[in-house]
């Protein structure tokens, strides 16, 4: 990947459209321009132009040409958009007559993104967030990422930063100052304060993290519960399709069947299970493994029972919301129904009655979960905000005695700990995973 190179690539969606935009990126922007339409259009203006093959000349497209000259520009190099016509025969044809230019060559994945990031455009957590705003397929996924691309994380990482180095410089003093006069007393207490105060902004957005995580990777909700319990009926209610097999022999469903759904704006899915039962049948046996394996990393339980069935709904699954499900209520009747719970919901799949009951309770039950997500939308976040808090406790734990030396190399370890999430230290070891899940022209 040479930084020298003038990337080339389709920014927008591949296929049959009215208008298909062709970015263009790098020192040669302006020679590519000149090649392809004859001039280089006026800054930030769209402008007509007639683009033609560098060898033959002939017509390829008119085209709408906009340059953005550096530094001024998404990737902070020379860019330019080509708007064509969006056949795919004209795309291909731009694209071919551009990467014959000498130094051009077609884009990596989310090589313009990086190269924003590299030339000071963005930090890592901007870049994240535009990252999850082209992925975003709920409003609340949107929102987030608009905040977090916003630069609402690294703002709040950028003022606990600068905490930090004040009461690094309060240490620093007192470590190379101590003996002079005008060195006033009390400074490690002053710097003490000062951590404590970015150690409790931490604690507050570690213990909130789990939910902005959630809002991104979006919520799992299992349903769960012996065979011909009605859970695949239910999952095509919900799904309002037929996604799963729907039979009276037990044991239809041997794998998990995922759903996608938005609800109410936080992404679900939605996992059909295997019955639970004990079984001679190894294909049926894996399936029951997989279904339990499901629910204890589940974040919401639809433990599903029978009217005419005495079985305990699933409780092995710590940290889940579980709702007990009573289903098939179409067929009870006074003397069919068997230990009816309180707390039980219900429910006919068949008839949809309660499934309005159950959608309401559901969105309750995401609204709370996701609530207040906070900055932290990565595991990499969180686990930066440990590292982070780990240190700067053990800096205002320590007592008078803790040499000095040592109280101000664990606020450095913060400060760099922090700075992990912004991309100013360490940044080259997240920098391919990141931009490997980054459309082409991005």
């Amino acid at each position: 990947m040479d930084r020298n190179d003038t990337i080339i690539a389709l920014a927008s969606g591949a296929g049959r459209a009215g208008i298909a935009v062709v970015r263009i990126s790098g020192p040669a922007c302006r020679f590519v321009l000149e090649t392809i339409s004859g001039r280089v259009t006026k800054p930030r203006r769209l402008e007509l132009c007639t683009l033609r093959d560098p060898g033959s000349r002939e017509m390829l497209d008119e085209a709408l040409v906009a340059f953005f000259p550096s530094p001024n520009s998404f990737t902070g190099e020379d860019v330019a958009e080509l708007h064509v016509h969006g056949g795919r025969a004209v795309v291909a044809a731009v694209l071919g007559a551009l990467v014959v230019i000498p130094g051009c060559r077609l884009a990596e994945a989310g090589e313009f993104s990086r190269r924003a990031l590299l030339n000071g455009k963005m930090d890592l957590s901007t870049v994240e967030g535009l990252g999850d705003l082209i992925d975003a397929e709920t409003e609340m996924q949107r929102r987030q990422a608009m905040r977090q691309m916003q630069g609402d994380l690294r703002e709040a990482v950028e003022r606990w930063r600068t905490t930090l180095i004040e009461a690094s410089a309060f240490v620093e003093a007192e470590l190379d100052f101590a003996d002079e006069g005008d060195v006033p007393h009390g400074l490690r207490e002053r710097a003490t304060g000062l951590l404590t105060s970015v150690a409790d902004e931490l604690r507050r957005e570690i213990a909130r993290a789990r939910n902005g995580e959630r809002i991104r990777s979006g919520l799992t909700v299992v349903i769960a519960g012996p065979p011909n319990a009605g859970k695949s009926t239910l999952l095509n209610a919900l799904a309002r399709r037929d996604v799963a097999i729907v039979s009276d022999i037990p044991g239809t469903t041997r794998d998990s069947i995922e759903v996608h759904w938005d609800l109410a704006g936080v992404p679900v899915t939605l996992v059909d299970t295997a019955g639970l039962r004990e079984s001679q049948d190894p294909i049926e046996q894996e399936g029951v493994r997989r279904a339990r394996d499901r629910a204890r990393t589940a974040d919401v339980i639809l433990s599903l029972r029978p009217f005419d069935s005495p079985t305990e709904h699933l409780r092995d699954a710590p940290g889940a919301v579980i709702i007990p499900i009573r289903t098939k209520i179409d067929l009870a009747t006074e003397h069919s129904d068997i230990g009816a719970q309180a707390d039980e919901l219900q429910l006919s799949a068949t008839t949809s009655e309660g499934i309005e009951a159950l959608v309401a309770k559901l969105e309750a039950v995401a609204k709370d979960v996701v609530a207040d997500g906070g900055l932290v939308t990565r595991e990499r976040h969180r686990e930066a905000f440990v590292g982070a808090l780990t240190l700067l406790e053990r800096a205002i734990s320590a007592g008078p005695d803790h040499p000095g030396e040592f109280f101000a190399e664990d606020i450095r370890l913060a400060m760099r700990y922090l700075g992990r999430v912004t991309g100013t230290v360490d940044v080259e070891d997240v920098l391919d995973r990141l931009f490997a899940g980054f459309c082409i022209g991005k």
